[in-house]
C-alpha cells in the first residue's frame, strides 16, 4: 500500500541519492591536485566513514522496508526496491572510483614523497624478519583463530571489524578437516604499523596489519595447508530502536540496547578482490546477504583506519597550513568575560575565530562566587571535553548545575552516558530532554547575582559544544546578556526540564512549536512582496533541505519572482532551475577544508532584513521531532557581519562551490573571473594570521 503525498513526486529529488552525490563531491577534494597530499588522503577516508554510516543507517532502513514488504515511497516517489537498486549501483561506482584514486594516484604520490606502504612482495629479508618478530610478539598472542565445524559455528562478527576468512586443507590433531576458519583482528591492534627507519631508509615506511597477518597466517594453523587468506568486513544495521510505550527509564533502556548495535543485521559485505568465489558465496550465506550487497575492493577493506596517517606524518608541506583562530577585539582586551558581554553582544565565527570565549565563559562561571546556576544542553561534546570539566568543578563548588544530555545523539550515546554519570556523581541535575524529541538546540545559560539583581548570560550556537570539532566545522555562536534573548532561553530550559504548556517567546523560534510555521510565514511574506512588485529576497545556508512544505513554499516564491539563493552542503531534495517551477532558485554546495555546518536564514522583509542563526536544518526531523532553536542577531553590526562572512563569500565562491542542476547533478562552473574561495578569504580576514 503506497502513501498518498500532497505534492507531485516530480518536484523532489531523492534523499539517499543526494547523499551519495554529496560524497562524490567530497571525493573530488581527494582527487584535487591543489589540495595538499595528506589532506587528500584524509578526504578519501572521510568518504569511507560517511559511506559506513550511510550503509549502517540509510541502506539498513531501506532493507528493513523491503523485508517488511513495504512499497511506501518518500516525496520523490521512488519505492524502496527501486531505490535500493539505484543506491547499490551508485555506491558500487563511487567505491570503485575511490579505490582507483587511492591506488593509482594518492599512494604513488605519497611514495614519491617518501611515505610508503610496503607490499608483502617487496619486503626485504630484514623487513620480513622484523615483521615476523612483530607478529609473534604483538599480534599472535591476541588472535583467536576459529576453525569452523559443528563445535565451532560461524562466529558473531562485529560491525565494521577487520576479519580474515582462511581456506584450509588437511586434518588437524583431532582429525578435523572443515576446510575453513575465521580470524578476527582485535580492535586494539593498530591497522597500520610504522617500520623502523633503519629497515626502510625513509622516515615514514608503513605496513598494513592485513599484510602481516596474510604473511603469517600459517603460524595459526600448524600443519595445515593454507589455500587462501582473505580479509573481509561486514557493515551492520546500527540504528537503535526504543519503543516509546515500553521504555520506563531511557538511560537504562539505552544501556541495554547499545551492545546490540555491533551485532545488528548485516547490510554490506566487503571482501578483498582476491577472495575466491567459494569463500565469497560462503560469507554471503553466513550473513544472509545477496550479490547486490557485495563489494569487492582492490586493497584494504577498512580505509577509515588510514585517517590516522596524516597525524602520524610530520610533513607540514603536505598538509593545510596551520592557523591560529582569531578573537574579537573586546575579548582580546578584557579578561572579565562578564564585563565584555555586558558591554556588547559577542559573535564568534568558527573555526576562523576561537571557541575559547565559550570555554572561558564556563570556566569563569565555575569559579565566580556570584554565579549561582549554570544550565547547558549537550548533544556532542567529546569524551575528554574541557567544558565538562568546568561543569563538574562548578557542581563540586555547590553551584546549581543542570545539564540536558541528549542520550540519543547517534554514535555518541556511550560518551553521553558517561558524561551523564560523571555529572550525577558530583550532584549536578541531569535530565534527558523530552522522550521522543531529540534535544538538538545548542544553549548555555549562566545565572549571576549582581548589584542590579540576577542577570543571565547566554551562549547560543549553530554547532556542538565540542572544542575539537570547532577547529574543523564552520559555525556561528552568539554570547549575549540581552534580557529579551536570555528570557527566551530560560523559558526553553523550563520546558525541557519541567512540565507545562508552550509559552510564546520574545525572539527565539522553537521547534517543534514555532520554527516551521515561522519559516513558512517568512517565505510567504517574500512571495507576497514579489507579487506586489516590491523587492524580495531569500538566502538560506544549511546542511540539508528536505521538508516538502518548505520546498513547495520556495517553489511558489520563485514563481512569484523572488530570487532565492540556497547554500546546501549535503542533501537537497529541491529541484532548482526548472522553468515555470524554480527558475529563480539557485542551489550551491561548498566543499572545502572545513565542514560547512552553520545554518543561516535571511529574508529581505521589506528592508528589515530578518536574519536567524540556528541548529536546525530544513528537515522534517528538525521541525517536528527535535527541540531546536533559531535565534535572531539583533545588533545591526553583527547582523551585517553574518551577511558579510556567512553568506556573501559563499555566493561569490568560484573555487569550491558546486552549482546544482535540476536533476541533482553538481559541477563547479567554469569562470573567467578572479579566483574566489570563501573559506580562504575568511581565514585571511578572521584568523590571527590574517
Amino acid at each position: 500500500m503506497s502513501v498518498a503525498h500532497r505534492y507531485p513526486a516530480e518536484h523532489f529529488l531523492n534523499r539517499e541519492l543526494s547523499l551519495l552525490a554529496f560524497n562524490r563531491r567530497v571525493l573530488a577534494q581527494a582527487a584535487d591536485p591543489r589540495v595538499p597530499l595528506l589532506e587528500r588522503l584524509r578526504f578519501l577516508c572521510i568518504v569511507s566513514s560517511n559511506l559506513d554510516e550511510f550503509f549502517e543507517i540509510r541502506v539498513a532502513g531501506l532493507k528493513e522496508q523491503i523485508k517488511l514488504g513495504s512499497h511506501n515511497a518518500d516525496s520523490d516517489g521512488l519505492p524502496p526496491q527501486e531505490l535500493f537498486r539505484r543506491v547499490g549501483r551508485e555506491a558500487h561506482v563511487l567505491i570503485a572510483e575511490q579505490y582507483a584514486l587511492l591506488n593509482d594516484d594518492i599512494l604513488p604520490g605519497l611514495a614519491a614523497e617518501g611515505i610508503v606502504f610496503f607490499r608483502r612482495s617487496l619486503w626485504t629479508e630484514e623487513q620480513s624478519a622484523w615483521i615476523r618478530n612483530y607478529f609473534l610478539r604483538e599480534v599472535m598472542p591476541v588472535l583467536t583463530p576459529i576453525g569452523l565445524d559443528p563445535a565451532h559455528p560461524f562466529p558473531r562478527v562485529l560491525n565494521k571489524s577487520l576479519n580474515f576468512a582462511v581456506e584450509l586443507e588437511g586434518t588437524d590433531a583431532f582429525g578435523r578437516s572443515s576446510g575453513a576458519a575465521i580470524v578476527q583482528a582485535p580492535r586494539a591492534l593498530p591497522r597500520v604499523i610504522r617500520l623502523p627507519r633503519e629497515l626502510t631508509g625513509i622516515d615514514y615506511g608503513f605496513v598494513f596489519l592485513s599484510s602481516i597477518l596474510h604473511q603469517h597466517v600459517d603460524e595459526l594453523f600448524s600443519g595445515m595447508n593454507i589455500l587462501g587468506c582473505y580479509q573481509f568486513r561486514v557493515t551492520r544495521n546500527s540504528d537503535l530502536f526504543l519503543d516509546d510505550e515500553e521504555v520506563k527509564n531511557l538511560r537504562t533502556a539505552l544501556q541495554g540496547e547499545l551492545p546490540q548495535r555491533h551485532l545488528g543485521d548485516a547490510v554490506r559485505l566487503e571482501v578483498a578482490d582476491s577472495c575466491s568465489e567459494v569463500m565469497t558465496d560462503f560469507l554471503l550465506q553466513q550473513f544472509g546477504l545477496g550479490r547486490e550487497d557485495l563489494f569487492r575492493v582492490p586493497g584494504i577493506v577498512n580505509l577509515v583506519r588510514l585517517i590516522s596517517i596524516p597525524d602520524q606524518v610530520d610533513r607540514p608541506e603536505l598538509k593545510y597550513a596551520p592557523f591560529q583562530p582569531g578573537l574579537p577585539k573586546i575579548m582580546a582586551k578584557r579578561y572579565d568575560i562578564f564585563a565584555s558581554i555586558r558591554k556588547q553582544d559577542i559573535l564568534l565565527h568558527h573555526p576562523f575565530q576561537s571557541f575559547t570565549p565559550v570555554i572561558q565563559l564556563l570556566q569563569q562561571a565555575a569559579d565566580d562566587s556570584q554565579v549561582v546556576a549554570i544550565k547547558m544542553t549537550v548533544y556532542r561534546t567529546g569524551t575528554d571535553s574541557v567544558l565538562m570539566e568546568h561543569l563538574l568543578r562548578a557542581a563540586r563548588q555547590g553551584k546549581e548545575v543542570t545539564v540536558v544530555v541528549e542520550l540519543m545523539a547517534r554514535f555518541d550515546e556511550e560518551a553521553n552516558l558517561d558524561i551523564a554519570g560523571r555529572l550525577e556523581e558530583v550532584g549536578a541535575h541531569v535530565v534527558y530532554g523530552v522522550f521522543g524529541y531529540k534535544t538538538h538546540a545548542k544553549m548555555l545559560m549562566v545565572l549571576r547575582r549582581e548589584d542590579s539583581g540576577y542577570r543571565r548570560y547566554v551562549h547560543l550556537g549553530t554547532g556542538n559544544y565540542h572544542p575539537r570539532t570547532t577547529r574543523f566545522y564552520t559555525d556561528f555562536g552568539l554570547i549575549t546578556s540581552r534580557e529579551e534573548i536570555s528570557d527566551d532561553v530560560n523559558e526553553v530550559f523550563k520546558q525541557i526540564t519541567g512540565l507545562g504548556k508552550h509559552k510564546a517567546l520574545n525572539h527565539l523560534l522553537q521547534a517543534p512549536f514555532t520554527l516551521h510555521a515561522s519559516m513558512l510565514a517568512m517565505i510567504r511574506a517574500e512571495t507576497e512582496a514579489a507579487r506586489a512588485g516590491r523587492k524580495a529576497k531569500i538566502i538560506a545556508k544549511m546542511n540539508s533541505l528536505l521538508e516538502p512544505e518548505i520546498i513547495e513554499a520556495l517553489y511558489e516564491a520563485s514563481q512569484a519572482g523572488v530570487k532565492v539563493d540556497l547554500i546546501v552542503r549535503g542533501v537537497c531534495a529541491l529541484r532548482p532551475g526548472v522553468k515555470g517551477l524554480s527558475e529563480h532558485i539557485r542551489v550551491r554546495s561548498v566543499i572545502g577544508r572545513f565542514l560547512e555546518h552553520s545554518r543561516i536564514f535571511y529574508f529581505h522583509a521589506e528592508g528589515e532584513e530578518k536574519l536567524y542563526l540556528s541548529s536546525a536544518d530544513w528537515m522534517e526531523r528538525n521541525f517536528f521531532r527535535r527541540i531546536e532553536a533559531a535565534f535572531p542577531i539583533l545588533d545591526p553590526k553583527l547582523k551585517r557581519r553574518v551577511i558579510r562572512e556567512g553568506l556573501r563569500p559563499y555566493l561569490a565562491d568560484n573555487s569550491q562551490a558546486w552549482d546544482m542542476d535540476s536533476e541533482g547533478g553538481f559541477a563547479i562552473p567554469a569562470t573567467q573571473r578572479e579566483r574566489a574561495c570563501a573559506q580562504e578569504l575568511l581565514l585571511s580576514e578572521l584568523s590571527e594570521q590574517g
